[in-house]
């Protein structure tokens, strides 16, 4: 008789918000629930513009493909509702709001100055955010959308289900500045791939009928 409780637990998928000068992380957002699919598209950052004719551009790549992660997190408090829970999950929702608005300290402060005529008013950055899909998947990101379906509420109105939609671009060296730490994990990920694509070249001739000599591939 099999023992479930030996089973392994599966990795849990996440947002990790990092200090981009320290390094440290300094909030984590771990889905309750693994999304159950991924939408990935790459659109390649070619030099030349679609259509050109501009044949020695035909090969060239201008940087690292523009890479868009979407999917489905779940966020459920039903099961838990014998716990004290004065807010039902919009804790949980506020953290994803959050990778999409500035503190609002930093807002009074940029209004104090705009108050005081400061004539022009720098953006405020945001911390560095990683997505974590299993330990091959580390990979700094954007949120560029964020859609929340609240489908279920306590008696006091707060959301204790709800269906949230994500959408990520993975942010390249061509998207950071240069030694920015961003840009440093986005390319120990892109070498994660080569590596993975390293074994697949044996006897890639012979699979696709094409001899090692006088063939179209020499």
């Amino acid at each position: 008789m099999s023992r479930y409780a030996d089973a392994p637990k599966p990795i849990r998928s996440g947002l990790v918000v990092i200090d981009p000068q320290r390094g440290t992380p300094v909030g984590s957002i771990i889905l309750q629930f693994n999304p159950d699919s991924l939408e990935r598209s790459l659109a390649p950052q070619a030099a030349g513009a679609d259509g050109a004719g501009d044949r020695t551009e035909a090969l060239r790549l201008k940087g690292p493909a523009v890479e868009t992660w979407k999917f489905t997190a779940e966020v459920d408090a039903t099961d838990q509702l014998e716990l004290p829970s004065p807010n039902g999950i919009q804790p949980q929702l506020a953290a994803l709001e959050m990778l999409l608005q500035p503190p609002a300290r930093l807002l009074r402060e940029n209004q104090e100055l705009a108050r005081f005529g400061t004539l022009e008013i720098t953006p405020i950055e945001s911390p560095l955010t990683l997505f974590t899909w299993g330990g091959n998947r580390v990979l700094p990101v954007r949120l560029t959308e964020l859609s929340i379906t609240e489908e279920a509420f306590d008696v006091q109105l707060n959301p204790i289900r709800a269906a949230v939609g994500i959408g990520l671009r993975v942010l390249t060296v061509n998207d950071l500045p240069t030694g920015h730490r961003g840009g440093d994990l986005y390319l120990a990920h892109l070498k994660q791939k080569e590596d993975m694509v390293a074994p697949l070249a044996a006897g890639w001739r012979s699979t696709l009928g094409l001899g090692s000599t006088g063939g179209v591939v020499g």
